[in-house]
C-alpha cells in the first residue's frame, strides 16, 4: 500500500504532533487539522484512505465529523475520545466510526491500529472490485464469481464453499503474504483459532484440487515462517 494519505484532527498540538511523528516513520503522507471545518475543507480536496478525529474539536466537533464523511464516503475513520463512557455513547450513536482510542494513548497501539483499518480498507477495497467482474483468471484456472465455480483448463473443479472462499480471498490479492490468523480472519470470521490446523487443512485439500503437482505448488505457495501467498498474474479478460 503505497501513498497513503492520512488525515490527522486534533486541537491539542501536542496529541497531533506525536501522532504525526510515528506514522511518519511508516512513510505515510501525513495532513494535519484544528477544528472540524479544517477536516470538511481537507477531505473535499484531497483523497485521503484514513481519518483520526477528535471527539471534542472547536466548531463542529467529531461526531458531527463523522457524520457528514460517512454521507460521502466509506473512508475508515478512529476516533480519539477521552475517556471509555465516551466510547460507550459513541457506539450508542451508531455513527460510523471505524475504530476508538482512548486517552491516555499508547501511540506504538495507535500505530498497529492504523495498519489493521488500512489492511481491512485495501481487502474490502479489492472484494468491492471484483464483485464487478463474473470471474477472475489464472493460467487456465477460472475462478466464477457468481455461481461460485471452479474450472481448470475447461473442466469443473468441485470445491466445498470453505475451499472457494479461501482460493477467491488469495486471488483477489495475488503476491500478497498471509498469516494464519489473518486467512482464518477473513474466510472464517473470526480472530480465534481453535484447531491451529484448520488453516494448513483446507490450503492442503486446496492445493490436492488446484495444483498440477501439490507437493511443489504454483499457484498457493508457503513463505517459511510467516504464512502463504497465492501467485500469479491475472489473464486479460
Amino acid at each position: 500500500m503505497e501513498n497513503i494519505r492520512i488525515l490527522i484532527a486534533d486541537d491539542e498540538k501536542e496529541i497531533r504532533d506525536l501522532l504525526k511523528k510515528y506514522l511518519d516513520r511508516e512513510q505515510y503522507q501525513i495532513d494535519l487539522a484544528v477544528n472540524g471545518e479544517d477536516v470538511l475543507q481537507l477531505f473535499d480536496k484531497k483523497p485521503y484512505h484514513l481519518v483520526i478525529l477528535d471527539l471534542m474539536m472547536p466548531k463542529i466537533d467529531g461526531v458531527e465529523v463523522c457524520r457528514r464523511l460517512r454521507t460521502k464516503s466509506n473512508v475508515p475513520i478512529m476516533m480519539l475520545t477521552a475517556k471509555d463512557q465516551e466510547v460507550d455513547k459513541l457506539l450508542g450513536l451508531g455513527i460510523g466510526a471505524d475504530d476508538y482510542i482512548t486517552k491516555p494513548f499508547s501511540i506504538h497501539e495507535v500505530v498497529a491500529r492504523v495498519k489493521a483499518l488500512l489492511r481491512r480498507s485495501f481487502i474490502r477495497e479489492n472484494s468491492d472490485n471484483l464483485l464487478e467482474k463474473t470471474s477472475i483468471t489464472f493460467k487456465g484456472l477460472t475462478i466464477n464469481l457468481k455461481n461460485y465455480t471452479l474450472t481448470i483448463a475447461g473442466k469443473e473443479i468441485p470445491l466445498t464453499a470453505k475451499e472457494f472462499e479461501l482460493l477467491k480471498f488469495f486471488a483477489s490479492q495475488p503476491e500478497q503474504v498471509f498469516t494464519k490468523t489473518q486467512l482464518f480472519r477473513h474466510v472464517w470470521g473470526s480472530d480465534f483459532i481453535e484447531d491451529d490446523n484448520t488453516v494448513m487443512v483446507h490450503i492442503r485439500k486446496l492445493r490436492k484440487k488446484i495444483e498440477a503437482d501439490p507437493s511443489n505448488p504454483t499457484f498457493i505457495q508457503t513463505v517459511w515462517g510467516i504464512g502463504y501467498k497465492f501467485v500469479g498474474e491475472q489473464d486479460e479478460v
